[in-house]
């Protein structure tokens, strides 16, 4: 009798324990919600700099979806690029960057713009001109803000430099070729021939070498293009000019300043000196330049893209940006110089 007892006791219990528990579970479920979906909850706030493919909003804040195409890794397009998000973060811009470098392939910047469009983002930041020029065949509706472009209109990414009436506009990384060629004179006044290298895919570097040949001619200075069309001719057309010419000038040109290590390992071992188009080349082993400062150029982009995200600005409306004569600096390589037995000491105070 009390062995019967108690397991009638414990059956009571037990199954009394069973009801709380199943209502327990009742008074926890959302209204209408069945028991495979899932809970939804509050998505904690973004962090700058995260990958996404959707903008979000938190209660006090919009985060922003940025794809970035960048066409090559050297010390130029890099400054930009910083320069662009510094600018957002000053203004306390916040942001999701998906960071996407084609490594100098037209086809990977196809197939990278394709993906940033398709994943909708609320701008595209496209750095260098065949970069910018894959982003704006494909899309005609996402905000696309360039930079390192020589001449946007004559690259065919606006109707006009002033106003460019679509869906892109940016910053020009146009260089003081005048000043450059003179820089050149002065550094090289014995110099009769020089050899004008660049790479034939880049429409920003065609229009930089035509304007080298007339401020060449200018100053009675003979000149010869020496073109690649890809990296792997670079070191053979270096070699190809020994002989030929006195100095060489290279542009701003992608493809070259990413080999500039090869260019200048030719050139210096035969005794050429090359005046470049921005800092970062003559860094890796160039000579000399006054070029302008990409990371401003990086910056002025951003503040560009901060007016259109933020402001609602029309890219149609804003004209392409420039960076003034006197944000150009002077740089030159001490150990090259010394290397090619050149004096510069007359640039000491420039």
């Amino acid at each position: 009798m009390k062995r019967t007892t108690v397991k009638r006791f414990l059956a009571v219990s037990l199954a009394g324990i069973m009801a709380i528990g199943m209502l327990a579970g009742c008074g926890s479920s959302s209204p209408g919600k069945t028991p495979d979906e899932p809970e939804v909850t509050d998505a904690p706030a973004a962090e700058a700099g995260d990958d996404t493919t959707t903008a979000e909003a938190t209660e006090n804040e919009v985060v922003y979806n940025i794809g970035v195409l960048q066409l090559v890794q050297h010390d130029a397009l890099d400054a930009s690029n910083e320069g662009f998000f510094k600018a957002l973060e000053d203004k306390g811009i916040k942001y999701k960057a998906d960071q996407q470098n084609a490594a100098g392939e037209a086809s990977t910047c196809q197939t990278i713009a394709q993906t940033l469009v398709d994943n909708k983002s609320d701008l595209i930041f496209s750095i260098a001109t065949p970069a910018a020029q894959a982003v704006a065949g494909i899309t005609k509706d996402i905000p696309i803000v360039v930079t390192a472009v020589t001449d946007p209109a004559a690259s065919e990414l606006c109707e006009s430099n002033e106003k460019p009436g679509g869906n892109v506009t940016g910053t020009s990384d146009l260089t003081p070729i005048k000043e450059q060629m003179d820089l050149l004179k002065e550094i090289l006044p014995e110099a009769k021939t020089v050899g004008i290298l660049y790479c034939s895919a880049e429409s920003n570097s065609e229009i930089q070498a035509a304007m080298a040949r007339e401020a060449l001619d200018a100053l009675g200075i003979a000149h010869k293009d020496y073109v690649v069309s890809s990296s792997n001719e670079i070191q053979t057309v270096v070699e190809s000019a020994i002989g030929q010419v006195d100095a060489l000038y290279a542009p701003t040109d992608n493809v070259i300043a990413a080999a500039m290590a090869t260019v200048s390992m030719v050139a210096t071992e035969n005794k050429i000196p090359v005046i470049c188009g921005e800092e970062g080349m003559t860094n890796a082993g160039g000579l000399a330049t006054y070029g302008i400062d990409y990371f401003e150029l990086g910056y002025k982009a951003g503040e560009m893209a901060a007016d259109i995200l933020v402001d609602g600005a029309n890219p149609a409306d804003m004209p392409i940006g420039y960076l003034n004569a006197d944000e150009c600096k002077l740089t030159y390589n001490e150990d090259i110089a010394k290397e090619l037995g050149i004096d510069l000491s007359k640039l000491e105070d420039k």
